[in-house]
């Protein structure tokens, strides 16, 4: 049985976690405490040298960087289908999720880090208002692309809509006012059963 070596308040795991009950893949999943450093200790590090998360473990087999473990996860379990047939499909999938985390994913851990964890007087209000900036434009450019469509790639959902999830689920905490097609695609995203018991509990 795949194991997903995990903790619960990762954006990066949930997408994993997502993709596998989309796909109804049986899983074990192995806690991480990263409060007590576990994932710095020694046997951690065998499994995931950089002593992140998540960890996927199949057999001998390790990934521990989430869109190549969804892919691979796509790969092995293929219906029901999370990427289009066609070549070109597939391609813009695979930009959508690169994209995620250039544009989406690093800003919003600049922003939702100190809100979420830090006393205000740590907070680096000059990088959150820069990155809360980007976001902005970003959405702004996604807004654009889902004109006359549900969703990113093929009018379906996809691994782009899982790769965006644990992000979006931040908007109104990040202060961000999504425009009009982005706010109607996050509410169907996290009205997702999948999306709905993964969503953090803090």
């Amino acid at each position: 049985m795949i194991k997903l070596h995990f903790h619960p308040l990762s954006t990066y795991t949930r997408r994993v976690r997502i993709a596998m009950l989309e796909k109804g893949i049986e899983h074990e999943l192995i806690a991480v405490d990263m409060a007590a450093r576990k994932h710095r200790e020694p046997d951690y590090l065998q499994l995931n040298p950089y002593g992140r998360v998540p960890t996927l473990q199949d057999g001998e087999f390790l990934l521990y960087e989430s869109n190549a473990i969804l892919q691979y996860l796509e790969a092995i379990h293929p219906q029901p289908a999370l990427v289009p047939a066609d070549a070109k499909g597939r391609a813009l999938v695979d930009m959508h999720l690169r994209l995620c985390d250039l544009q989406m994913a690093r800003q919003t851990g600049i922003i939702i880090f100190p809100k979420r964890f830090l006393p205000k007087d740590r907070w680096d209000e000059k990088a959150m208002t820069q990155a809360r900036a980007e976001i902005e434009r970003h959405l702004q450019i996604l807004d654009r692309q889902l004109h006359g469509s549900e969703y990113l790639v093929g009018n379906q959902y996809s691994l782009a809509e899982i790769s965006y999830t644990p992000f979006v689920q931040f908007l109104a905490l990040m202060e961000i006012t999504p425009p009009p097609r982005v706010a109607a695609w996050v509410e169907r995203m996290l009205d997702r059963p999948a999306a709905r018991q993964t969503e953090p509990t803090n």
